[in-house]
């Protein structure tokens, strides 16, 4: 299996790799570096097939299965030393040939990388949001020290120093196998390092949710070094934008944070919110829809030129403000100014002389996963005659993001088209209704109604090509009891081939829980006054 990535990016990436190293925070001369000695002789561990005495063999059986609570050891070597380069690929989660039942999500492997013996790992982060792949998707990323290609192949340019030893390793804490893992780590074995050389360190850390009142610290270290990439990951709880909140970064033991910024998406080098994105030193690798409840935003920040200088301690942290819905201020109010309570995960790159006195440590990929909010109503089960006008309804299997099938109807015409999907409600809470599905080329408009209740407007099912979406409906406090969302196709866009309908589920989303003590809309009739906040 190969993979190719363009020199100039490999040596561009390496030389700025080298810069932050030492901290310089100018620029590098890319080329005329590439004229000059070099100290050192190049390393590689491999994934390579190996015979049984050790050499390499003639084949391409070059791949290696991680069983469920396994732990593969892809580096142990002798320092002095190096790392300058690490390439891994393997399979996604989802079904296949070389794969029945699936394999290991990447947001369910951790990387970990161990100096001079130590039992404490310097770089711990689960294997996805170390590449800037949060929440398990799978998706590109072009910048200087990372770049995830198609997104199936993770490369990294960190450089990674060591004095008497480096083990790297991926330890598997899915209940399925990582399947077909391929690697190679380049490393230059050194003479000698200098004794003040920095080490790598990038740790992962997380709350579901934030805490009220409490900043969110992405990194808090006592020692000398160089704060030098954020992975940030934000699942929302409440409507509207989550990224007001401000970064404020306390330089050695300063009281009143010195480095203090203008707003979330600034930080990330965006302005006026965050889209999705790719660049040499920022990045919104993943972006699903603006202002949801439960909405998903990871992005990434590179301090290549810019780091973060500190010689004693640093403690990096971001506010957790922004918009949210009147039912969810004090006053009723909608405005810029709120804290909110959003699940937050992050991973911080730094160099740094010493040991790191931050605390935090990665926990299981059970605890990684975030809590469910939903309550889930499968459409794959309402598939008969009885749930659907004209034409046929299937359960679609072997999506990549519906892994249990989503409900796909499909009627030949607009008129006697619809699909229901009962549910049934057994405590008076605040739930946001909405239904989860697919979009494709050849999928029409359907008027949804909850018990005949005509609920928003027409959702317009189209989109150029098949992707997953979510149509939020109704904010509302159902009465226990039986209800029906009917979906009735009113036409299609004009770019459609179809009249098509594809539904993974109706969902009754939890609202945050200020919105039930506080109870603002408990007396609202949804039938009479339906609203969904934005």
């Amino acid at each position: 299996m190969v993979r190719w990535t363009g020199p100039c990016c490999v040596r561009f990436a390496a030389v700025a790799a080298a810069m932050v190293l030492v901290g310089a925070p100018v620029a590098a001369d890319l080329l005329g570096d590439l004229a000059r000695p070099l100290d050192g002789r190049s390393m590689r561990s491999t994934s390579t097939q190996r015979n049984e005495d050790g050499s390499y063999a003639h084949g391409n059986w070059d791949n290696s299965n991680v069983a469920p609570g396994a732990t593969k050891v892809v580096l142990d070597a002798k320092g002095p030393g190096m790392v300058t380069h690490m390439w891994f690929t393997f399979l996604g989660p989802e079904k296949q040939a070389w794969a029945p039942e699936g394999s290991a999500n990447h947001q369910e492997l951790l990387l970990r990388v161990f100096y001079d013996g130590s039992d404490r790992p310097g770089v711990e982060a689960p294997f996805g949001d170390f590449f800037a792949n949060s929440f398990g998707k799978r998706v590109p990323v072009i910048s200087i020290p990372v770049v995830v290609e198609d997104a199936d192949s993770y490369n990294c340019y960190w450089r990674m120093p060591f004095r008497r030893s480096i083990r790297a390793e991926i330890v598997n804490e899915s209940t399925k196998p990582l399947s077909l893992l391929y690697y190679n780590i380049d490393w230059i074995q050194l003479k000698r390092l200098d004794r003040d050389t920095p080490y790598f360190y990038a740790q992962y850390r997380q709350e579901y949710p934030v805490e009220p009142d409490k900043d969110y610290v992405v990194l808090d270290t006592r020692g000398r070094g160089h704060y030098v990439g954020t992975v940030l990951s934000v699942r929302t709880r409440s409507p509207s934008w989550f990224g007001e909140g401000d970064e404020k970064v306390y330089i050695d033991g300063e009281p009143t944070a010195s480095i203090w910024g203008t707003g979330t998406e600034d930080y990330f080098l965006s302005a006026w919110g965050l889209q999705t994105t790719s660049t040499p030193y920022f990045g919104t690798p993943y972006f699903d829809q603006w202002g949801i409840v439960g909405g998903h935003t990871s992005a990434y920040r590179w301090h290549l030129n810019d780091p973060f200088v500190f010689q004693k301690s640093i403690r990096v942290t971001l506010e957790h403000w922004g918009w949210i819905s009147p039912d969810e201020n004090a006053k009723g109010e909608t405005h810029s100014w709120n804290e909110r309570q959003d699940d937050y995960s992050s991973v911080a790159f730094w160099y740094q002389t010493g040991t790191p006195t931050f605390e935090s440590r990665a926990p299981h990929a059970r605890e990684r996963a975030l809590p469910n909010l939903d309550i889930v109503v499968p459409a794959r089960d309402f598939a008969d005659a009885a749930h659907h006008g004209i034409g046929d309804a299937v359960v679609q299997e072997n999506l990549g993001f519906f892994p249990q099938g989503q409900l796909l109807y499909h009627p030949d015409a607009r008129e006697g088209a619809w699909v229901e999907i009962p549910f049934a409600v057994t405590v008076k809470e605040p739930r946001r209704l909405l239904i989860r599905g697919t979009r494709a080329d050849d999928y029409g408009t359907y008027q949804p109604y909850l018990n005949g209740v005509k609920v928003g407007g027409p959702i317009d099912l189209y989109h150029p090509s098949v992707s997953e979406w979510e149509w939020h409906l109704l904010d509302f406090w159902p009465d226990p009891g039986q209800y029906t969302l009917r979906l009735e196709c009113v036409g299609k866009n004009p770019a459609s081939r179809g009249y098509l309908l594809g539904i993974e589920a109706v969902r009754l989303r939890e609202r945050r829980p200020r919105v039930k003590e506080w109870a603002r809309d408990a007396a609202r009739d949804w039938r009479t006054e339906p609203i969904l906040y934005r």
